[in-house]
């Protein structure tokens, strides 16, 4: 019998990683998406399914949900968490990192969403959980590009709710404070230890995910204690 998979882009390290080993724990199938496919190698079973691709590229990403249908049946959830962290002056910074942002953290996004709503909408059942940032609700030094595509990430995810929950489709946005990622592998000491680790992040995703359909939990927002900003 064919049970359905869940979406998680962005799946080959830190939230993505933890999320997904989570889901698959959890006895969920898994269509896992990533650029690099060595990092997606610790994963194998009949539970999974990989595609190794950009998600700004929506042919490849219709191919393998559609792959992913045909083998697991329908889309049941999507985490958007691929993305894209380029700090810096407005003055200064490479416009060509603004550019890669944008495609990533908001044309990639809504890829991911509108590749998966038609079925959602058609089974009248599915959840999307978009990965934002603290850095979304409001600003920091250095994040004028980074920020703004999470203010969007904000935005788009609260504008798509309202579009879909006639049809019963649930919208989350995760919005986490300081995370232990490979972003910010320059932090150590004290302060790396103020850091959530991905899988709390991933904890949190799989408690809204969990929910019952009628519930939708729209957005959490969570930090560690000590960030103040």
């Amino acid at each position: 019998m064919k049970t359905g998979f869940v979406v998680i882009t962005g799946a080959s390290s830190s939230i993505g990683e933890a999320t997904a080993q989570l889901f698959i724990a959890k006895g969920h199938n898994v269509l896992l998406l990533s650029r690099r496919e060595d990092r997606l190698k610790a994963f194998a079973g009949r539970q999974v399914m990989k595609a190794i691709i950009d998600i700004t590229d929506r042919p490849a990403l219709d191919q393998a949900i559609a792959e992913a249908e045909e083998h697991f049946g329908p889309v049941k959830g999507i985490v958007n968490n691929a993305g894209r962290m380029l700090l810096g002056d407005i003055t200064t910074q490479d416009p060509a990192e603004w550019q890669e942002m944008y495609n990533t953290n908001v044309i990639g996004l809504l890829n991911g969403m509108q590749a998966v709503l038609p079925s959602m909408i058609e089974q009248k059942s599915g959840t999307i959980i978009n990965i934002s940032s603290i850095a979304g609700k409001k600003t920091f030094t250095d994040h004028v590009a980074y920020g703004g595509t999470k203010f969007a990430v904000h935005s788009i995810s609260e504008n798509v709710r309202e579009e879909v929950a006639p049809h019963n489709v649930r919208v989350v946005t995760i919005s986490p404070g300081l995370i232990e990622t490979e972003w910010n592998d320059q932090t150590t000491g004290e302060k790396a230890k103020l850091n959530l680790m991905p899988q709390t992040i991933a904890d949190t995703i799989y408690f809204a995910f969990s929910q019952p359909q009628s519930i939708n939990i729209r957005e959490i927002a969570l930090a560690p204690t000590q960030q103040q900003s």
